[in-house]
């Protein structure tokens, strides 16, 4: 995917501009995204490459960048945040914005998730805008802002604003990329469709009094604490969508037995099993509970919050029948808060067949995997917006996929060279073989 020239070319500017973005704080909330999109747009200024800043608050700026096609052609969107979770300074080895480089890889609040893809990219269109580079259809890179939080300042904002900005066939976006091995065969995920987020309200109805005489209440904590438990023993019908068929019949050969499908997961490679289980059905886990705000009162609402993650073509109601029969009967109430994602995108692409043939020749015998993501990322606001086909892939191969997991939103954060190199050398590929 590259000559050695053109390897070294792609380390040097890549390290040098992720350690750039990663020393700006753009934690979110605030965000202060501003900051992140005039860097870039002065580097990719740099190689020729037009670029527009969109902002529905000053402070808050996205950027798209554009290599316009020679003709109406596929376009190709590059996608990225430039927005982070927040970092305690005290649980890390190194100052969270650093950009330090230690031990091969370098060190910042967002080096995974995902200034490290925004500067790939950056860098990935400015290498091709330099070699003079003409795609079919438009090339476009966007680092956009809040991500993190979904307050509307962001991709969601550009689609419904300025959709003529950010429309394309098809984006790359995080989400995948992780590599594994799989009965001696090389295998690198990449997430084609995401779960829906519906969270629930599950109140639950006692009568208050006073703490000292517990038994002329009704405490409603207590009770919450048996419902509880069973959403904690909460096992979902198992589905089998179609990526998960092509996913399974790649790391196991053969899907069939539902029953004992993460037990043979599990057998066959242990860090897949935690990835498997979200894809077979709904997944709910209480996150929240809320209920007498005075030591001395006895609580009549207990109100829990729980996350839950429905499969695409899932509704919450046909959810809620599930959680309803494990809860059992009692005096207790569930409502839905809202619904969000819960798309997907086709497997059978000329996007697919780029990233396979790609993986094959970077790493003969390499093949590639479909995955549903246990959450979701802003992909689905283009799905839902123009249809775009959307993948989650940035391939590494050097970082442990399972310490990579650890990282994302913890401290330490941190992405080896060699994988950001790697990923740069790849998107530069994905854009001439579609753009061709």
């Amino acid at each position: 995917m590259g000559t050695e020239v053109a390897v070294s070319t792609y380390r040097a500017g890549v390290v040098e501009l992720l350690q750039a973005l990663l020393r700006l704080d753009t934690v979110n909330p605030p965000g202060n995204e501003t900051c992140a999109a005039e860097l870039l747009r002065d580097y990719l200024e740099q190689h020729g490459v037009e670029c527009e800043l969109f902002a529905r608050e000053p402070g808050r700026a996205n950027l798209v960048a554009r290599i316009r096609g020679r003709r109406d052609g596929k376009r190709l969107l590059l996608l990225s945040h430039t927005d982070t979770v927040l970092a305690d300074p005290a649980e890390w080895a190194v100052d969270p914005w650093s950009g330090e480089l230690r031990d091969g890889a370098i060190w910042g609040r967002g080096a995974l998730d995902m200034k490290s893809q925004v500067a790939a990219n950056a860098v990935a269109i400015a290498t091709l805008a330099r070699e003079g580079f003409e795609p079919a259809g438009d090339l476009i890179f966007a680092a956009t802002a809040d991500e993190e939080v979904g307050d509307g300042y962001g991709l969601s904002w550009l689609c419904r604003e300025h959709p003529e900005a950010v429309q394309a066939e098809y984006c790359v976006n995080e989400g995948g990329g992780d590599r594994t091995v799989v009965r001696g065969r090389p295998v690198y995920l990449c997430s084609t469709a995401e779960k829906m987020t519906s969270p629930f309200l599950l109140r639950v109805r006692g009568r208050s009094g006073h703490a000292s005489m517990p038994g002329i209440a009704d405490n409603a904590l207590v009770k919450a604490a048996p419902l509880l438990e069973r959403l904690g023993e909460f096992r979902p019908r198992l589905r089998l969508l179609p990526e998960t068929e092509v996913f399974l019949r790649t790391v196991l050969g053969d899907p069939a037995d539902a029953d004992s499908l993460l037990e043979r997961v599990e057998r066959l490679e242990p860090a897949l099993s935690a990835m498997t289980a979200p894809m077979l059905g709904t997944v709910v886990s209480p996150t929240i509970i809320e209920a007498s705000k005075q030591r001395n009162v006895i609580p009549a609402v207990c109100d829990i919050v729980c996350d839950c993650r429905l499969l695409p073509g899932t509704t919450p109601a046909e959810a809620e029948e599930e959680i309803r029969a494990c809860l059992g009967p009692g005096d207790y109430e569930l409502a839905w808060l809202y619904s969000v994602g819960g798309t997907r995108s086709s497997m059978h692409t000329p996007l697919w067949e780029a990233i396979e043939e790609l993986m094959a020749a970077e790493e003969p015998g390499a093949t590639i995997a479909p995955v549903i993501l246990s959450g979701f990322t802003d992909s689905h606001y283009l799905r839902e917006a123009f249809g775009t086909i959307a993948y989650g892939f940035f391939p590494m191969r050097t970082m442990d996929p399972e310490l990579a997991s650890r990282l994302i939103h913890s401290a330490d954060e941190r992405i080896p060279v060699e994988d950001l190199e790697f990923a740069t050398r790849f998107l530069v590929g994905l854009a001439r073989r579609i753009g061709t």
